[in-house]
């Protein structure tokens, strides 16, 4: 979850980067007041479209500029610092974290989701489209940091 000025960050942000919208009229409004109808209900309009809010264009732009992590590899990789990398079954010797995803697939997807959680609770990570897709927090904040308006810097 993302804290207070974070979020504000990235809403001034969004607002700077995407037009206001009249869709009554359906033109743009920059000035934040339709200059045909008069209303100052706007929609705000980006590359990817036209919504109320600034959800769709901050999402659009943590995707254009940032990457987003793999958790299954970062679990993975938290997992073979954690465990030996080998484990012996009878006479064989395998890999450790082969015999947990092929052995109990769901187990293992389980824990990549608790993994999730947990990153996420300690505010390491964050998510824009409900957990579909993680970028680092500290990037984001490095993006907000380096894409704020002028005039809000201070």
């Amino acid at each position: 979850m993302l804290d207070k000025e974070l979020k504000e960050n990235l809403e001034k942000i969004a607002y700077k980067k995407s037009t206001k919208f009249c869709y009554s009229c359906y033109h743009d409004a920059p000035e934040g007041r339709c200059k045909t109808c008069g209303t100052d209900d706007l929609m705000l309009r980006s590359k990817g479209g036209l919504e109320y809010g600034t959800e769709h264009v901050i999402l659009e732009l943590i995707e254009e500029n940032l990457t987003s992590i793999n958790l299954e590899e970062e679990f993975e990789s938290m997992i073979r610092e954690c465990y030996p990398e080998t484990v012996t079954v009878l006479w064989m010797e395998l890999d450790s974290v082969t015999v947990a995803k092929e052995s109990d697939p769901t187990s293992w997807r389980i824990a990549v989701n608790e993994y999730a959680d947990q990153e996420e609770s300690e505010g390491n990570i964050v998510s824009f489209d409900n957990g579909s897709t993680y970028y680092r927090t500290s990037e984001v904040e490095e993006y907000a940091l380096e894409n704020l308006p002028e005039e809000e810097e201070e």
